[in-house]
């Protein structure tokens, strides 16, 4: 074998080695990054600690959970749009978001947040009667 072709070899080794040390890099980050968007999903808590600001938002017929989300991480009350969009998806307000005014208060977590946007059917009834 000539010392031109051990050469290569060699390098094709050292490339191989290289391309799989930075893909093996790329997943770690990935994943990293992925759990760490899961974890915030489900602990996020509330912006400011109690007693917080009031804080008046006005919800809008079939207004998205990403408009809302970016609605109120523009008002103050949730840090990240996309990490409030997940948590009411995942949540048991998905879909139940009423139109209206609300007053929310930085105190509150997102799940807090929905059940107020989000009344249930015996409010309802109550309020029929």
């Amino acid at each position: 074998m000539s010392a031109s072709k051990v050469v290569l070899n060699i390098l094709h080794v050292c490339i191989v080695a290289l391309l799989i040390v930075l893909i093996a890099f790329g997943l770690v980050q990935a994943g990293t990054a992925a759990y760490n968007v899961g974890y915030r999903i489900f602990t996020e808590g509330a912006v400011d600690s109690a007693p917080g600001q009031d804080v008046v938002v006005e919800v809008s017929e079939g207004m998205s959970a990403r408009s809302l989300g970016k609605l109120l991480e523009e008002k103050g009350l949730v840090e990240d749009a996309h990490v409030f969009m997940f948590q009411m998806m995942l949540s048991p307000y998905a879909k139940k978001v009423q139109p209206g005014l609300y007053t929310l208060n930085t105190s509150q977590t997102a799940e807090e947040m929905l059940a107020v946007m989000s009344p249930s059917q015996e409010t309802e009834e109550e309020t029929e009667e």
